[in-house]
């Protein structure tokens, strides 16, 4: 291992490096790109690199196949930055640590420390990754697209609430045909021993009723540069009995949302 502060960021070239761990935040898309890049040579028996980012600076920057990184102003037009000393008012460098009118101390800047946590945000455009979700609740509602005609089939939306305000929905298509009918029923299947509804409004009736194993966590995709996510895994709890009778089923909800990908 080789642990750094400010000097293997540039120029360092080991080709065979193949993880590199930001243990600090910076506001330069150029330095944040060369750190990233230690990572990035190409080297015999090598064949990807893996990068923890615990400074935040894939959110801050993007992804580094993507940043725009302009060149310094080489003019040198531009005001230095000042600041007000606080006991005489005078208006000095900010560089300075103690005012050369008074000889007032400014206090040490605060450094912002690392996060706890690498950060889950793709470092090359196109990427994907998975983070996986506890779910509290769940929620199902007959889905109907905006504009759409009478006769279209409609989904059951399903929302997983994976946060004290946060969401990740699906829609499951009973009422489509082919491939999109045979995951439902697929997804159908492995929650609940009832048949598979016919209809969207069905199926919400049963949800509701308890006719389906509880989801515990969620795994979702995402894909950068794509507007959906992807939930690709589930964490379930056991089946259910079956429903004694239909007698008991409750109101279903029906909403209409556009935006969605059926």
């Amino acid at each position: 291992y080789l642990c750094n502060v400010n000097v293997l960021t540039t120029g360092f070239d080991a080709p065979g490096i193949d993880c590199v761990v930001l243990l600090r935040p910076t506001l330069s898309p150029g330095l944040y790109y060369q750190m990233v890049g230690r990572g990035f040579r190409l080297h015999p028996g090598k064949s990807d690199a893996l990068v923890f980012d615990f400074g935040g600076n894939a959110l801050r920057h993007g992804p580094v196949d993507a940043l725009r990184i302009t060149e310094p102003n080489a003019g040198g037009n531009g005001e230095a930055p000042a600041k007000e000393c606080p006991e005489c008012h005078a208006v000095i460098a900010a560089g300075y640590a103690t005012c050369p009118e008074c000889a007032h101390q400014f206090p040490p800047p605060q450094r912002r420390r690392h996060d706890a946590t690498a950060g889950t945000e793709a470092i090359l455009s196109g990427e994907v990754t998975r983070t996986d979700y506890e779910v509290s609740e769940v929620f199902y509602a007959v889905h109907t697209k905006r504009g759409a005609p009478p006769d279209a089939p409609r989904t059951m939306r399903v929302d997983y609430r994976i946060g004290f305000n946060e969401y990740v929905s699906e829609w499951v298509c009973f009422e489509h045909t082919g491939y999109a009918r045979r995951k439902a029923e697929q997804w159908w299947r492995s929650r609940s021993d009832e048949p598979v509804p016919e209809s969207a409004e069905e199926a919400v009736e049963l949800a509701d009723a308890g006719a389906l194993s509880p989801t515990l966590a969620v795994t979702v995709e995402h894909r950068e540069g794509e507007r959906f996510d992807r939930i690709v895994a589930y964490r379930l709890g056991e089946k259910p009995p079956r429903l004694e009778s239909e007698d008991s089923l409750p109101e279903h909800a029906d909403v209409e949302i556009d935006g969605v990908p059926f």
